[in-house]
């Protein structure tokens, strides 16, 4: 028994030891994408991007082969692509995989944890990484949304002096900011070298599922196909996206509320936990002896994080 636990308190440090390890190496790779980021509007003409894309999901081939079966991995690729995050699908599993049984070996230690409540925390630490990936995805979503009105009015003054569709688009991708400028250069890298300028569109729409750039993609087709002032229809576009942008803000500010409100409900269960285990720890120790108090404690913790999801779809209006 004594070995046992031994092994246990082995193999959980050195697991913890390997996730801090994979966590400082994924934030040194974070700074360098950021400052690469705001380095690139500077410096598009002086540094040629990569032509070739490298598709792989990890540099282990075994471990590659075994992802590209998953339709899951697939769309964690196009998650981690339009996060703007230079991570592999590899890495991130890898985490994943390394979280879970970290979580898994800690929670075990505590024989009043039941052996399902282990899996469902492992479940839900492995899924930090992901949930990570997501919220980088959406905050650069909204950056792009609050930025690309601009680079659509510095488009169309562009092509009202005179310069041409892919001349315009070069010029727009140096002057906006990110990370519409990266975007942008990267469409007019496609369009340039060989592929279709539709194509290159509908990547762009694919890269960034917004409305904004469907609309965007779709007048620009139009034009071309048909004809006609395609300024003033990026003009027009452009006022009705900011108009669009600052109807989102304001609902964010009056749904901020309830957000705030649900955050207060599902830290307040905890802090008063906290207080009465400080207080009277008698009080709460009959919960961890009692046959069924684990199951108690399970169930409550499952009914508040199933509270905080609910609270905060129910805040969540899409326009």
């Amino acid at each position: 028994m004594l070995a046992l636990s031994s092994i246990l308190v082995f193999l959980t440090t050195f697991l913890a030891a390997g996730l801090a390890v994979l966590i400082g190496w994924f934030a040194l790779e974070r700074l360098g994408a950021e400052a690469w980021a705001e380095d690139l509007s500077k410096h598009l003409l002086d540094e040629s991007p990569p032509l070739l894309k490298d598709d792989s999901y990890s540099t282990i081939s075994p471990w590659a082969r075994l992802l590209e079966k998953s339709d899951f991995v697939r769309i964690m690729h196009r998650h981690l692509q339009q996060a703007g995050l230079t991570w592999s699908v590899g890495r991130v599993t890898l985490l994943m995989l390394l979280a879970s049984s970290v979580a898994l070996g800690f929670a075990m230690q505590f024989d009043w944890i039941p052996g399902w409540a282990n899996l469902l925390i492992a479940a839900a630490v492995a899924a930090l990484p992901y949930l990570y990936i997501l919220r980088c995805r959406a905050k650069r979503f909204r950056k792009f949304e609050e930025n690309f009105p601009d680079a659509l009015d510095s488009l169309a003054r562009s092509l009202r002096a005179g310069h041409p569709f892919p001349a315009a688009m070069d010029i727009v991708s140096e002057e906006c900011e990110q990370p519409v400028a990266a975007e942008l250069h990267q469409t007019a890298m496609e369009g340039n070298l060989g592929t279709s300028w539709e194509a290159a569109l509908n990547n762009l729409a694919e890269r960034m599922p917004l409305l904004e750039v469907s609309m965007f993609a779709s007048a620009v087709q139009l034009q071309n196909r048909t004809g006609g002032k395609l300024n003033e229809v990026l003009g027009t576009l452009a006022e009705n996206m900011r108009e669009a942008v600052g109807l989102k803000g304001e609902v964010r500010a009056l749904a901020a509320h309830g957000k705030l409100t649900g955050a207060v409900l599902t830290v307040l269960p905890i802090m008063i936990c906290a207080v009465m285990a400080f207080v009277n720890p008698s009080y709460l120790t009959v919960l961890i002896y009692y046959p069924n108090g684990k199951y108690l404690i399970a169930a409550a913790v499952v009914c508040l994080v199933l509270a905080h999801f609910v609270i905060r779809r129910i805040v969540d209006i899409e326009i």
